[in-house]
């Protein structure tokens, strides 16, 4: 095919651009379609990672209804081990920390919801395990770290819980004052259909009501 004198300069031009750049757009489409390929076998791969959490999942759901305890912390912690990342993981460290304040090893307990918290991809199960682990610590009057516990930070439908969670450790501190400032609170947060508020406002009746507010 012949070409006029303008078509021959433009294709002069195009060979001498991409001897010039061809190389390297060729690698740049190299690494564009690698990373297509990547990402699609990492969406595979966690979708496989997922469906044998699922299954292990499942044989500890059993292991519940056989009330067997060893079972269920040994299936939670093969989940966590190779499966870490995935929501399988979070679900069965609360279902093995159940069973085992069921079996009075809070121990064990303590470090499932720990784990929940260092280790939780969704926020809302840090804040349950979180009221939890505190509700233990409070028990063992280590006041102090559970506070320290209920001092992350939490999605908002769970400020109500948590600061009833603070208003009992600080009422077992005696810090009247701020333990009646956290029921209150928790009553502002919670919604009128919840079963907790009545107990929430016999908690801050007890301290005398609603707390002081500043006078400036």
């Amino acid at each position: 095919m012949a070409y006029d004198h303008e078509e021959q300069e433009q294709l002069e031009t195009i060979k001498a651009w991409w001897h010039k750049y061809g190389n390297l757009v060729t690698w740049a489409l190299v690494i564009v379609l690698a990373g297509f390929g990547g990402w699609q076998i990492w969406g595979k791969y966690q979708t496989k990672q997922a469906e044998q959490a699922a299954e292990l999942f499942e044989q500890q759901q059993k292991a519940v209804e056989a009330k067997d305890n060893p079972r269920i912390l040994r299936v939670a912690s093969d989940i966590q081990a190779q499966y870490g990342r995935t929501s399988y993981a979070q679900m069965s460290a609360l279902i093995a920390a159940k069973a085992a304040l069921d079996a009075n090893d809070t121990a064990t307990a303590k470090k499932q919801f720990q784990w929940i918290l260092d280790n939780a991809k969704d926020d809302e199960y840090k804040a349950i395990a979180a009221a939890r682990l505190s509700g233990v610590l409070l028990d063992e009057k280590a006041y102090d770290a559970a506070l320290t516990v209920l001092n992350g930070k939490f999605p908002d439908e769970f400020a109500g819980v948590i600061a009833d969670r603070k208003g009992d450790v600080l009422s077992a501190q005696n810090k009247v004052q701020e333990a009646r400032a956290s029921f209150a609170l928790a009553l502002e947060k919670a919604t009128p259909q919840d079963p907790a508020r009545q107990l929430i406002q016999l908690k801050l009746d007890a301290l005398g009501g609603a707390p002081e507010k500043k006078t400036s």
